[in-house]
């Protein structure tokens, strides 16, 4: 019996069907069958022939018929049609295949398998799902996320790697429904005995990355302390042989998706990064602010929390700073936007939820105080500055640690990000000392400026007038901070470098001894330092002294969800 045989549907249902849903023509019978098995069969007390053909409008997350409490979490979580791999992985996995995953960061994969994973949790005491990721950021983004769906039916996740106590990661791993571990920390857990865990749901996310890590070896060794009786889900932006081969090692009869993805950037947009300690994001924030002087500009940050804080910060500094957040009621949201667009505010501080939907074709610069966590919210940052024709920068923050996100970033979108170094205190006050000549060279004189110049000459000679107001117009753009900030370009190139060819590192932390120390030099300044400016656009602030500032990189132990 041929695959189509197996099904109940004739041709011509089927090709009705898919035209109702609007399937790609290259997918029809895959998708088709799909629907045909998943949802006429599995689903029959939900959907008929007759309806499904009648469907004019998208799937929606209501076509998986999830329960009650997933459900209520996707509407929280404000989700209103799958993504393309969503909707191809889901149902597959609610039939219970295993599955391989091509699909880019980006595109939706933590929903694709959490939801589904979470429909068919039991909510027993004990780990039910395991998720291995390559890092300790991308791990928690996953278990944030992996939180946000499973809150409402009060599952918890526990968050896994190296550089921190046992202890309490074991004790979290003890309380947890749903773990997310990084390859190292979690081996060593597994071969000490200090854990032991029984998911029915393994799923490896960024398997490719993991192989360029070197985590081949660990990943095979924890899956000799995982159940045989398993569902398991592999996703992966690229299928490298060796990945293929682990597939068929660890996965039974597997299902495939594959998703495409073209996201790419601007060519009107400049594209740089700076690397700095955690501590030092502030300092390098307002730097580059004095020395590029955007005109308007958009600064994303990861969390809410953040965006409060920095907002406040800016405003102590002298900006004219604006806040958008998802906490923040419409009317309120729509007057922080109109107040942007008309140029009554020059920093507009956002999250990446919160300026979905921002259309503002003059910003000049977008920062990211930290780097996105995949490439599609680093296209869309962006995507704000370059517009209508006009040119823009976006400027990177990135720690030592990030530098791998900023390779990887770049291969998913097909692009270059250039390396930069934090000006100087005496660079940034040279560029503002030439710009105020401009100034003053284009300034047309008053009457009232002859006059106060005629008064000034009964006591004070020209010269003097001439060296005194220079000096009072200096103090206006003096620079503060201090005079080095961040990585120079021969401690970076070296980074970058140890990036692109480490393997792992050492065990004896329980993690992978990733860039633990950086020893500063301070040299290698210089680079190329373009850009339009308009003079000084603030006044005063010590920025020796900073408000709410400490290391926001450092988290302990990702934490217990609950």
């Amino acid at each position: 019996m041929n695959e189509h045989s197996r099904h109940p549907l004739k041709t011509c249902d089927y090709l009705v069907l898919a035209a109702k849903i609007g399937v790609d023509d290259r997918h029809l019978w895959t998708k088709a069958i799909l629907i045909d098995y998943c949802f006429c069969f599995k689903y029959a007390h939900t959907f008929t022939l007759q309806n499904l053909l009648q469907r004019s409008t998208p799937m929606t997350f209501q076509d998986f018929n999830f329960k009650d409490t997933l459900n209520q979490a996707i509407d929280d979580a404000g989700f209103k049609e799958p993504s393309p791999v969503q909707a191809d992985a889901i149902p597959l996995i609610l039939e219970g295949h295993d599955l391989i995953g091509q699909a880019q960061t980006g595109t939706g994969k933590t929903a694709a398998f959490g939801l589904p994973v979470i429909q068919q949790m039991l909510g027993n005491k004990g780990v039910e799902a395991l998720v291995i990721v390559p890092t300790r950021e991308l791990a928690m983004q996953v278990s944030d996320e992996l939180f946000r769906f499973g809150k409402t039916a009060g599952l918890k996740t526990a968050t896994v790697y190296g550089g921190t106590p046992y202890n309490k990661q074991i004790e979290r791993i003890n309380q947890a429904n749903i773990i997310v571990a990084t390859p190292g920390r979690l081996q060593d857990l597994l071969q000490s005995k200090r854990v032991s865990i029984n998911p029915s749901f393994v799923i490896l996310d960024e398997a490719d990355e993991m192989l360029d890590m070197g985590f081949l070896d660990e990943i095979k060794n924890i899956f000799t302390f995982l159940p045989e009786e398993r569902q398991t889900l592999m996703f992966s932006a690229t299928m490298p042989k060796q990945i293929k081969i682990l597939a068929e090692k660890i996965l039974k009869t597997p299902k495939s998706v594959t998703i495409t993805k073209s996201e790419r950037t601007n060519t009107d947009i400049t594209q740089m990064f700076y690397v700095v300690a955690d501590y030092e994001r502030d300092d390098a924030l307002l730097r580059l602010i004095d020395y590029k002087n955007p005109k308007k500009c958009i600064i994303f940050c990861r969390m809410k929390k953040e965006v409060d804080r920095l907002s406040s910060y800016m405003t102590a500094q002298g900006f004219k700073v604006a806040a958008l957040h998802g906490d923040m009621e419409q009317k309120q949201r729509e007057h922080t936007i109109r107040s942007f667009k008309q140029g009554l505010v020059e920093i507009f501080i956002a999250t990446d939820v919160a300026a979905r939907g921002l259309d503002v074709n003059d910003v000049s610069h977008v920062f990211n105080y930290h780097i996105p966590f995949d490439s599609e919210s680093y296209v869309h940052r962006i995507g704000r500055t370059g517009r209508a024709g006009n040119k823009g920068e976006a400027i990177t923050l990135v720690s030592p640690n990030e530098l791998r996100t900023i390779k990887r970033i770049e291969k998913d979108v097909g692009t270059v990000m250039v390396s930069e170094v934090i000006p100087t205190r005496q660079e940034v006050q040279t560029r503002k000392d030439g710009d105020l000549l401009a100034k003053i060279a284009d300034t047309k004189v008053t009457t009232s400026g002859k006059e106060m110049v005629k008064t000034l000459q009964h006591d004070i000679d020209i010269v003097t007038i001439a060296h005194l107001l220079a000096t009072i117009v200096q103090q206006e753009v003096d620079v503060k901070g201090k005079d080095i900030i961040g990585l120079g370009s021969e401690e970076v190139k070296a980074l970058i470098e140890r990036a692109k060819n480490w393997k792992g590192g050492d065990r004896n932390s329980g993690g992978r001894g990733r860039n633990r120390s950086r020893n500063r030099s301070g040299g290698g300044r210089g680079g190329d330092r373009g850009g339009n400016r308009g003079g000084d656009r603030r006044g005063g602030g010590n920025r020796d002294s900073r408000s709410g500032g400490g290391n926001r990189g450092s988290r302990n132990g990702g934490g217990n969800r609950d």
